[in-house]
């Protein structure tokens, strides 16, 4: 008899930036706009996510930023608010945007590399491509010509998995007979030479506990992009299927869908909601729900037939993630899809992904 295929648990990722995806979610926060420049609010909004058992949590970045839909004109960049979440969790795992056009490849893959290490496993990379003229001006740069930012992301994402790979797994020897910390016989140049950069190598910090940190891109990026998980945006959630499967067809090892989401909550509609936050400031952008928590969980299993998973940008933090933690997750545990992540695990496990081999111990 054929063996059965092996369950993989559908991966519920949710997006903690700011004060939620609404442009005027900070009318509705329950904190002094300040707080978000502190350690405070990163705490209890991941510690939130963790406890409630979503797989991921994700950090958007940016260097652009609005003060009139924030209320502050700064922001903390996204792996350092990672860093400072590896401790405080369990088993979240914990994805930082980082970008691939105006940064220095090199300095991403190590801080990279490190949050791997600070989380015991549980470090993923969402890789940013936006080819924004305020982006490159505010590091002295011209945008790229058009057509362009996915390459550029791609040299920049084989770089990072060269650099990850340029430690073999037992280069750290901690010798003290011989005072040698490590073998130079296993320590590789990357030797990456791409369209506007190149890098050397070796990286300075030994190779992350996974292997190849678990890299995150949109949808559009890739085949270019060599990524583990495509996020997949549409513009409505009937077209999300559709689009799960064009990006799986196109290489995509797995497919996260992308919905904005606004619930029911404290007596009063998600559409009265929606509303009101609308009259200060339009939400635009792709797929949405809006309505009841029951009725999300509907769509969540329809959209878990046809993708590994969802990642969820929540209106409004402060209150739709305690919605979603009471209301929504328990219901997908219910339904056997979804099962909470396992403390101790690393991200590639929440993925079914295995360790990749080292290419230079390979070759």
């Amino acid at each position: 008899m054929p063996s059965k295929p092996e369950f993989r648990s559908r991966v519920v990722a949710v997006e903690l930036d700011g004060d939620g995806a609404h442009p005027a979610a900070w009318r509705r926060a329950q904190h002094e706009p300040q707080a978000l420049l502190g350690g405070q609010r990163i705490r209890e909004t991941v510690q939130a996510a963790d406890i409630a058992g979503f797989h991921v949590a994700t950090f958007r970045d940016t260097r652009v930023v609005d003060p009139g839909s924030t209320g502050i004109a700064g922001r903390i960049d996204a792996i350092q608010r990672a860093a400072f979440a590896a401790p405080i969790t369990r088993s979240i795992g914990l994805v930082p945007e980082a970008g691939t056009l105006f940064a220095e490849p090199f300095h991403v893959a190590t801080q990279l590399a490190s949050l791997d290490y600070s989380s015991l496993g549980r470090a993923g990379w969402l890789v940013n491509a936006e080819n924004l003229q305020e982006e490159a001006r505010a590091v002295g740069r011209t945008p790229l010509p058009e057509g362009d930012a996915a390459y550029e992301a791609a040299d920049v994402v084989q770089a990072g998995r060269l650099l990850w790979d340029s430690w073999e797994d037992d280069a750290v020897i901690r010798d003290v007979s011989t005072g040698r910390y490590l073998d130079r016989n296993k320590l590789h140049y990357a030797d990456f030479e791409g369209e506007r950069f190149s890098v050397k190598g070796p990286s300075i910090i030994p190779r992350p506990l996974q292997g190849q940190l678990v890299v995150f891109a949109p949808a559009e990026l890739i085949p270019a992009v060599e990524a583990d998980v495509a996020l997949v945006s549409a513009d409505t959630a009937d077209a999300l299927p559709a689009a799960a499967q064009a990006a799986a067809a196109a290489g995509a090892p797995r497919t996260l869908v992308e919905l904005d989401v606004i619930l029911d909550s404290r007596g009063q509609t998600a559409e009265d909601r929606l509303a009101e936050l609308d009259s200060y400031q339009e939400w635009t952008g792709g797929a949405r729900y809006v309505g009841a928590a029951e009725g999300l969980v509907e769509l969540l299993t329809t959209l878990f037939a046809a993708a590994d998973g969802v990642r969820l940008r929540p209106a409004v933090l402060d209150i739709d993630l305690p919605e979603l933690a009471n209301n929504v997750l328990p219901e997908l545990h219910r339904t056997g899809l979804v099962v909470p992540p396992v403390p101790g695990g690393t991200l590639r496990d929440t993925f079914g992904l295995t360790r990749p081999a080292n290419r230079f111990a390979a070759a």
